[in-house]
């Protein structure tokens, strides 16, 4: 685990003038060797059977309570190692993105709210997780590794998974297009913040918050923080793209919530 003793120094924070194409480059650079390595280990041990035992341990979220600016607190103690393009406290990613979303959608607050906790589920780490099975980007387990998986064609040679005629096949354990909220991905902060996100709509209608944060927030902010660390739905641009998207995306007469297009693709569907 990669943590921090001391109090981050701002200077170390994004670097502004990188350019958009610079971006989640896994071919080369400085952190390569230790962003493969986590995702080497992550794609050791997901497992169907490692997947259900955690969703169990945590699902229920009720093992530890905190407010949402103590895990960010906590976050300063942490550096994503699965991140190519950041070397700097995930606190400081945090705030950007939050910052980020306010200035594209200044009117959809829950979307601002949805961007600054994103990554909470990430305090695990903290409290003694391996960050491979916390950090980085999630794929569906219990079937074929898709090809736009991460590291896919070099990583998942000691997964048993792989070798288990009930997850190797294409489809595996689904049946086609039958929607990620349908799909077992692997265990990671987005399944924690999935589980703990609807619990802020009682707060919610309780501070009068706007409309959109009730009619389309935390049900839509769920799923789409999960999905946005999906390649597949990364890389589906626009309603078409996602429609057309192969595997176990939802077909043309499926729709991702707005809340998922939006934190996905930035465009609603």
């Amino acid at each position: 685990m990669r943590s921090l003793g001391v109090d981050p120094d701002p200077c170390d924070g994004p670097e502004p003038s990188k350019a958009k194409a610079e971006y989640r480059n896994y071919t080369d650079g400085k952190l390569l060797d230790r962003v493969y390595n986590t995702y080497l280990q992550m794609h050791t041990h997901q497992t169907v059977d490692f997947v259900r035992k955690k969703s169990a341990q945590y699902g229920s979220c009720s093992l530890r309570t905190m407010g949402a600016m103590e895990a960010l607190d906590l976050l300063d103690q942490l550096v994503d190692e699965s991140d190519p393009d950041v070397d700097f406290p995930n606190s400081f990613h945090a705030y950007q993105t939050a910052e980020g979303i306010r200035r594209a959608h200044p009117d959809k607050d829950w979307f601002h709210l949805v961007g600054l906790l994103h990554d909470l589920g990430k305090v695990l780490v903290l409290f003694g997780e391996p960050q491979w099975a916390v950090v980085g980007d999630t794929f569906p387990v219990g079937c074929k590794v898709q090809k736009s998986v991460v590291f896919g064609d070099s990583t998942f040679h000691n997964n048993p998974d792989t070798r288990d005629p009930r997850y190797s096949t294409e489809f595996g354990m689904y049946q086609p297009h039958c929607g990620l909220e349908n799909v077992l991905m692997s265990w990671g902060h987005d399944g924690v913040l999935h589980g703990a996100l609807p619990l802020l709509l009682p707060l919610a209608r309780a501070r009068g918050l706007p409309a959109p944060l009730l009619r389309a927030g935390p049900a839509d902010a769920a799923l789409g923080a999960g999905a946005q660390q999906v390649r597949p739905l990364h890389q589906a641009g626009g309603a078409a793209g996602r429609a057309a998207a192969p595997g176990l995306l939802p077909g043309p007469d499926r729709q991702v919530l707005p809340g998922a297009a939006l934190l996905v693709s930035g465009d609603p569907p």
